[in-house]
């Protein structure tokens, strides 16, 4: 049985509920818990752990805390997620990275995922669990696979819970461009004390963008490449922006999308890294804060470098008001709430409270 498989069948058993928490320790079942409940924000983290759990099951005589073929007595775990589990994960539907949980820089370093590994893991209480993890099923000789249904298990509980319908509109013949702005901004705006909010004015302008590229001749041979995680830095997921356009294969435009941060010179210089790296014709940065006036000397001396030296345009502008003017660009309001409403949705990152409340919103639109 190959690595796939066997991800296929500890899925099947989590789906069925079949329960191990018995064979499992307090400790062992707390650590399994905060590994899940952070798995979409700590993908990589995650992602490496079911790795390792993986081979574990298939190779009982590997210590996979030796993770890489330099580390003594290791193997290369990382090919491993990259062949078989990451795509796998995506075949699920469950929590993945966009190729391997080794990109993550805390994760790659070549020594063994002891105790007193010293990689950077962000979040300390993850990677604190993740390591007394491993140490429990290789010091303490825990039955990876329990731990690993029940990880999963819990998993898809979460985006179970997650899963809320968005209604649809119902009087689209009251949609105004006006209107749609107002509850756009009183979304963004919203208070809602959880994460992943900044991903909304993402899913606004991809909805939006699929619109455009079907209406408007300047995009008319131009596609969307599909939306990356947006906890993952653009290094990592290796993209120029929130949202790429291509054209025959090749960057066309790329949108930074900024929610709760002004437009700075230092926005612009990391704009300008990218611009040399994908070679896009136009870079658009968009922030729900506007500009920051201190710096708008220096955004324009370096928007004026960048067209005169690469011949790549960059507009800064406001998230509400470039969604504004493209409104005006497409032939239907309701097409753009329909598509948009079905991005949150189907969202893994977005949170419930996110989802209940544009239900709320969907029910003013159409007031």
């Amino acid at each position: 049985m190959d690595y796939k498989n066997k991800l296929l069948e500890i899925y099947d058993e989590a789906v069925k509920e079949i329960n191990y928490r018995e064979k499992l320790t307090k400790e062992v079942l707390e650590n399994i818990t905060i590994l899940s409940e952070k798995c979409f924000s700590q993908k990589g983290v995650y992602t490496v752990f079911v790795t390792l759990s993986i081979y574990k099951i298939l190779h009982k005589q590997q210590d996979i805390r030796n993770h890489q073929t330099q580390i003594a007595n290791g193997f290369s775990a990382r090919t491993i997620d990259t062949n078989y589990i990451t795509p796998t994960l995506k075949a699920l539907g469950l929590p993945s990275m966009a190729e391997t949980g080794w990109l993550t820089r805390s994760l790659e370093q070549p020594y063994p995922y002891t105790l007193d590994y010293e990689g950077k893991i962000s979040n300390k209480k993850v990677k604190k669990a993740f390591l007394e993890l491993l140490d429990t099923i290789e010091v303490q000789k825990n039955n990876p696979k329990y731990i690993l249904v029940e990880l999963l298990r819990q998993i898809i509980i979460i985006q179970q819970a997650s899963k809320i319908t968005i209604n649809p509109l119902q009087n689209p013949e009251k949609l105004t461009i006006s209107k749609t702005i107002e509850i756009l901004d009183k979304q963004f705006s919203f208070n809602y004390k959880a994460t992943s909010g900044s991903k909304l004015p993402v899913l606004a302008f991809y909805a939006v963008y699929q619109i455009l590229i079907d209406e408007v001749s300047r995009y008319n041979r131009c596609h969307l490449k599909k939306l990356g995680s947006h906890t993952a830095s653009d290094k990592t997921s290796k993209s120029a922006g929130d949202i790429e356009l291509f054209e025959n294969e090749k960057l066309f435009e790329a949108i930074e999308i900024k929610l709760d941060k002004a437009i700075n010179s230092n926005i612009l210089r990391i704009a300008r890294e990218k611009i040399v790296r994908y070679d896009p014709k136009r870079y658009y940065i968009l922030s729900y804060s506007e500009i920051n006036e201190k710096d708008k000397t220096a955004i324009n001396e370096i928007i004026e470098e960048v067209k005169n030296t690469h011949g790549c345009q960059i507009v800064v502008n406001g998230v509400l008001s470039t969604l504004k003017y493209y409104m005006r660009l497409i032939s239907d309001l309701e097409k753009f709430i329909t598509i948009y409403s079905n991005l949150i949705e189907k969202d893994t990152e977005l949170k419930t409270i996110h989802k209940e409340k544009w239900n709320e919103f969907v029910l003013e639109l159409s007031s």
